[in-house]
């Protein structure tokens, strides 16, 4: 009956279908440093910032698995978490992606520099992302979708980068 499929689909379209499984399992930093290490590959990680809404954690995510990052970072107050939507959204990849959840972005920045990871906030003002050199262990902090990266976040990070806007409009989506 379309009404049961629409209320297990929490209004999301289903296109006829849902399915009920259990929400993905969170890991640890630890774990995503594990994947790059087996992998003989220099970690690549993407840190959200705040991110609320689920279509662009979703696509985010999606990004991250085609670019080939070892996991995804999250907050656990003041963001979206792994819901249905962020599942449909992120086209598959969320099975693909490891994703921590963490109390703290700021103290995490500390603890990834710490572990050897170089930082860069993805925010209006800095060097041009087509000129940086990423063939290092590093993590992109992505900002929420209103306010960007938080101020205290952006002054742990070890550099801010930019994709040059060439239009009329001075920014992109944060799944971008």
């Amino acid at each position: 009956n379309s009404g049961a499929l629409d209320r297990l689909a929490g209004g999301e379209h289903h296109q006829g279908i849902v399915a009920m499984v259990a929400e993905k399992k969170y890991c640890s930093i630890e774990d995503i440093l594990n994947i790059a290490a087996e992998r003989g590959e220099k970690p690549l990680i993407v840190v959200c910032d705040g991110v609320e809404d689920p279509h662009n954690l979703g696509a985010i995510i999606r990004c991250a698995e085609c670019a080939g990052a070892h996991g995804v970072i999250i907050p656990e107050r003041r963001a979206c978490g792994l819901t249905p939507a962020v599942s449909k959204a992120s086209a598959g990849a969320i099975m693909h992606m490891a994703v921590a959840k963490v109390g703290n972005i700021a103290r995490t920045i500390d603890d990834l520099k710490e572990k050897g990871i170089w930082t860069f906030a993805a925010e209006a003002g800095g060097v041009d992302f087509f000129e940086t050199d990423f063939n290092i262990p590093c993590a992109i902090v992505l900002g929420g979708e209103d306010s960007g990266v938080s101020r205290l976040v952006k002054e742990r990070c070890d550099y801010t980068v930019s994709i040059p806007m060439y239009g009329k409009i001075n920014s992109l989506n944060v799944s971008t």
